[in-house]
């Protein structure tokens, strides 16, 4: 049972024996007992209670209601008996501990990473993780917490693999070693994608390559109106698609297939085609950092050619899927804008809109169908 439960149900208690104020008294028992400020009580509103924690607020709400008291009139004795010791510098003190183990392991963002970790372990949001240091981290909790920093620090274990769940574009996705990890850069490929989208009635993309489905989930969540197809060549990383996808409810306009890229895609009638394929050069991927080398798919990362590979097949193929004036949207590496821009309008593509990324980078490219038929060279 969650906090909004746990408050929905006190509440009610309440109500039967005719308090004045229900949603407050319960507001109070309860943060009381999970040692909250009454004010930041609804920020935790998805957190677990324990059956200790359930136990205590009934015990107080059952005392209440016989003795028809409110909460600062309970007898002292009954609140002495919550009084427990305030474990805010101990916690600190491991917090800061586990930060520099982490640093002194290279970890480049320790301070990052240790805050997610005890947030994960403590069922808590990390904004206000600061504010749920006051009770005891239990050894069972401290276990944990030592084995994820250890995956973290010596087995290099990607921090988002180690949470199982990543953000994206402000959607939960699941993640883990079946699928690469969504990027900040790739919500800058789906922000474009989304404004001329938008100004397509009905709008059927597909999205090549699509991993945990994060640029289909997201494409099919912001535009409701649209009919998304994912394809993918691993059914490793479909599998987890179809979590994200059903976690971000979007089971009605999105579905996935098998695919290595255009080899099972039927359809001739797309309004875009999106892709961010592997791209880094299989020299450059030799050089990765070992959270990327060593955990994240190397066929999500690598060609291993020159990482010109699945841009030059798909703009060669993707005019066969798509209508007139359809477009195909690439996310490319931060030397590839010119060469893949080259590609497209060497198959028929204009280019309109190469769009730079946070750090100035050119991470996108976008291309129009112009209706010409497209003549290969042959030598």
């Amino acid at each position: 049972m969650k906090l909004l439960d746990i408050l929905k149900f006190s509440e009610e208690y309440l109500k039967k024996y005719s308090f004045s104020k229900p949603r407050l008294e319960s507001e109070k028992v309860i943060a009381f007992v999970l040692k909250l400020d009454r004010i930041t009580l609804y920020a935790y509103f998805d957190m677990e209670l324990t059956l200790e924690q359930k136990e205590k607020i009934k015990d107080y709400l059952k005392v209440m209601a016989r003795k028809r008291v409110t909460f600062e009139e309970l007898p002292q004795e009954e609140l002495e008996k919550e009084s427990e010791k305030d474990f805010s510098s101990e916690n600190r003190e491991l917090l800061l501990k586990s930060m520099d183990y982490l640093k002194k392991n290279d970890v480049l963002d320790s301070k990052l990473d240790v805050e997610y970790i005890f947030a994960h372990v403590l069922n808590v949001k990390r904004a206000i993780l600061s504010m749920n240091l006051k009770r005891e981290i239990t050894e069972k909790e401290r276990e944990e917490i030592r084995t994820l920093l250890y995956k973290r620090a010596k087995e290099k274990k990607p921090l988002q693999y180690i949470l199982g769940e990543w953000e994206f574009y402000g959607l939960p996705f699941k993640v883990d070693e079946r699928v690469l990890i969504p990027r900040a850069d790739t919500e800058i490929l789906v922000e474009q994608c989304k404004f001329i989208l938008k100004e397509i009635e009905n709008p059927k993309v597909l999205d090549i390559g699509t991993g945990s489905g994060a640029i289909s989930v997201t494409i099919a969540k912001e535009i409701p109106t649209s009919t998304v197809l994912g394809a993918d060549i691993s059914l490793e990383a479909l599998e987890v698609a179809v979590e994200n996808r059903k976690l971000n409810d979007v089971e009605k306009n999105l579905k996935f297939i098998k695919s290595d890229v255009f080899s099972n895609i039927k359809d001739i009638d797309f309004d875009m085609i999106i892709s961010n394929p592997p791209y880094i050069p299989q020299e450059e991927y030799e050089e990765l950092m070992p959270e990327v080398k060593l955990h994240e798919p190397k066929g999500a990362l690598t060609d291993k050619g020159d990482g010109y590979y699945f841009y030059e097949k798909i703009s060669r193929e993707a005019p066969s899927h798509l209508k007139d004036g359809g477009y195909l949207a690439f996310e490319v590496g931060y030397n590839q804008a010119q060469e893949v821009s080259k590609m497209m309008e060497k198959n028929n593509f204009d280019i309109v809109a190469i769009v730079r990324d946070y750090g100035g980078i050119e991470r996108v490219v976008i291309g129009r169908k112009n209706g010409e038929k497209v003549v290969n060279e042959t030598n």
